[in-house]
């Protein structure tokens, strides 16, 4: 495989661990990272040395339903990708997050933007994540006025 075919295996993994996170998919977000030791460390929501704390974190903040609806909806966005491969079995990037977040029970929307570091490795004949830092750049929450009607569409997760 190519450098640049590792680049892109690399950019698949990203993007479908941000596709999982948006579309409340924990499963997918858990096979996105190695079996076990993958540090996470996302700042104030905590730092973690294996990826299940985390998957289970989401699984309760991500799934939470109030009214039958859920109450967090995110959108991920990751783009200007510098990914660097290390050697055929690991390589490095860094992303740059535009954010959004509506809180349904406080009725706020959050914006804010970050830089993933990233780390990857290959494990049983796959990209995985074995490292990644979220540090914030800036974030800006407003209230959600009371006029503003969100609308829940069907390609959320469960």
């Amino acid at each position: 495989m190519s450098d640049l075919e590792k680049i892109e295996a690399i950019k698949s993994l990203k993007h479908r661990y941000l596709r999982a996170c948006d579309a409340k998919d924990v499963e997918t977000f858990r096979a996105c990272f190695i079996e076990r030791g993958a540090i996470m460390d996302y700042g104030q929501l905590g730092k973690h040395e294996d990826a299940d704390p985390v998957a289970e974190i989401f699984r309760e903040v991500a799934l939470k339903k109030e009214s039958g609806k859920f109450v967090i909806l995110d959108m991920h966005h990751a783009f200007h990708p510098e990914i660097r491969v290390v050697d055929n079995d690991h390589a490095e990037g860094k992303w740059t997050l535009a954010f959004r977040q509506l809180n349904m029970t406080a009725r706020t929307e959050t914006v804010s933007s970050m830089e993933y570091e990233d780390k990857y490795v290959v494990e049983a004949g796959e990209w995985k994540i074995s490292y990644c830092r979220a540090v914030p750049l800036w974030s800006m929450t407003r209230p959600l006025g009371e006029s503003v009607e969100v609308v829940q569409g069907w390609g959320l997760g469960t």
